[in-house]
This record gives structure tokens, C-alpha cells and sequence, in this order.
């Protein structure tokens, strides 16, 4: 789900047989997920021409990577600084729902309270 959730960000969105195949090509101890070592070694494996070139991997490393030769140091820059600012962005935004999601909790669980001590009231008068 993770790696359907980061494909989907990177704006490669990937099918659920996809995401099996990605897997698949990289997991070293056929677990089914994938370990940070496993993830790394994505990269390497692009580095050295092992993907697929329309592989769902080959496309993860080609999102996450730039021709300095090509782009140069200030585009390579300009790349990494919207990376990070555009992560920083959905950061933001999942902290905003954490925030609303954890703030309905506490309402919720206020009201739970409430309920309680006026069935305990109730009882009291019932009685």
C-alpha cells in the first residue's frame, strides 16, 4: 500500500498486478515487501541497467533521479529544492488532517464522557 501511495504522489500510478511485479524484482527474501535495503536497491539496479526500461521500477528511478551532465548544478538544484518542497507540502496537509482527525476524537471521546456521567445521573434519580 505504501509503495501504491508513493507511485501515486510521484505521479506514476501503478496497478495492483504492477505493484506486485515491482516487488517481485527487487525482493531479495521473498517476503512479499520491501525492505529499506530492497528499496535502495532499486536504484542500483537502474544504475546498472538491470530494469526493464517499462518496468514500474525503471520508472521510480528515472522520477527520482536527474542528469547533472544534462541539467546542470543549478537544474539539479532547482530539482531537489521541488522535491522537498513539494513533500513538505503533503507533510503539511496530512498534519492538517491528523490535526481535524485527533481533534474528532477528542470530541467524540468528550461525548462518550458525558453520555456516561448522565446515565450514571439517570440511574441515580431512577433508583
Amino acid at each position: 500500500m505504501e509503495l501504491k501511495l508513493m507511485m501515486e504522489k510521484l505521479g506514476a500510478p501503478q496497478t495492483h498486478l504492477g505493484l506486485k511485479n515491482m516487488i517481485k524484482e527487487v525482493d531479495e527474501d521473498f517476503d512479499g515487501r520491501l525492505s529499506f535495503r530492497e528499496f535502495l536497491l532499486i536504484f542500483h539496479k537502474a544504475a546498472a541497467g538491470e530494469l526493464e526500461e517499462d518496468s514500474g521500477l525503471m520508472a521510480l528511478a528515472k522520477l527520482s533521479e536527474i542528469d547533472v551532465a544534462q541539467e546542470g548544478v543549478k537544474g539539479a538544484k532547482d530539482f531537489f529544492e521541488a522535491k522537498v518542497q513539494a513533500l513538505s507540502c503533503a507533510s503539511k496537509f496530512e498534519a492538517e488532517l491528523k490535526a481535524e482527525q485527533d481533534e474528532r476524537k477528542q470530541e467524540e471521546e468528550k461525548r462518550r464522557i458525558r453520555q456516561a456521567a448522565f446515565r450514571e445521573l439517570k440511574a441515580a434519580f431512577s433508583t
